[in-house]
């Protein structure tokens, strides 16, 4: 007993708890938007660390790209002894041109060539005994602070992805509109993903008990969840925390993201995140390769 400890069907939660810490975690994010939204800034923001670099570093023209470009970049994270590989897709050039017909092209065929890999590796004889996710959990769309309603080229790439992602559409740079014109333009936002049926993340279909319906019933009624991010520091109440400095005070980008609106991006849903892709996404992509050949 001394050498073993206490044996419970409770310890299993710990022995879990213990291998996941050592293995770690891979998680993968997409972000999508027009230039100058914030993406990177609000992935610092979000993840408390540098693992987004922004398109151009000051005094450098930045040129925008003929055509999309996807960047990926991969970093280690940890937090209270809990190791996470991150991986952050940027999407240079989506949006910017004056013709962006097809610009989501480029996209799909990334998501899918992710599902191929895995896929590749899933069905050899002798496989690996960990093998390696570069699959994308997760897509943030960030849509401009216009007020208005969303534009065809919104709705256009959120029917087309949420078919293969989990998507999760945020207004931009929030701070820019009053609490009236941003909850106006969430309502508007929330009718035309209704009139085009696009599901978003947290689906509905895949609520699989009744407190994660409750739960996510709370979280839809947010989105599309209004972020604004910070990459400076300031003083407030004797603590220092990333926020944006303003004449009337400073807005704090953690609390903006996170608090009080909850986030897909943090908590339990990060795995959640991880199932719907693994069980949904790349299951019918799994089928249909499988069907065709």
């Amino acid at each position: 007993c001394q050498l073993f400890g206490y044996v419970g069907i409770e310890a299993v939660l710990d022995q879990m708890k213990i291998k996941t810490m050592k293995t770690g975690f891979e998680f993968n994010i997409m972000v999508v938007g027009q230039s100058g939204l914030g993406k990177s800034t609000m992935v610092n923001t979000l993840f408390k660390s540098k693992v987004s670099r922004k398109a151009s570093q000051p005094g450098q023209e930045e040129r925008i790209p003929k055509t999309v470009q996807l960047q990926s970049i991969t970093h280690v994270i940890e937090e209270k002894g809990v190791k996470m590989k991150l991986t952050v897709t940027d999407t240079p050039g989506f949006g910017d041109q004056i013709n962006n017909e097809n610009c989501w092209d480029p996209i799909i065929k990334y998501i899918n060539e992710q599902y191929e890999r895995y896929l590749r590796e899933e069905i050899l004889i002798t496989r690996k005994r960990k093998i390696p996710d570069t699959r994308v959990h997760g897509c943030v769309y960030f849509v401009p602070p216009t007020g208005h309603w969303l534009r065809p080229l919104d709705l256009e790439f959120m029917r087309r992805l949420s078919k293969i992602v989990n998507v999760v559409p945020v207004i931009a740079k929030a701070d820019t509109l009053t609490l009236e014109e941003r909850a106006e333009f969430k309502q508007r936002i929330q009718e035309d993903l209704k009139t085009h049926a696009i599901s978003v993340y947290p689906q509905e279909d895949f609520d699989q008990d009744p407190d994660d319906r409750a739960l996510n019933d709370r979280i839809r009624e947010k989105i599309p969840f209004a972020v604004v991010g910070a990459d400076q520091e300031h003083q407030v109440n004797g603590k220092r925390v990333l926020g944006r400095k303003t004449k009337w005070g400073i807005i704090e980008g953690e609390r903006s993201a996170l608090h009080p609106q909850p986030s897909p991006g943090t908590g339990s849903h990060l795995q959640d995140l991880k199932d719907i892709t693994h069980n949904v996404h790349y299951e019918s992509y799994r089928v249909r390769r499988l069907n065709e050949s």
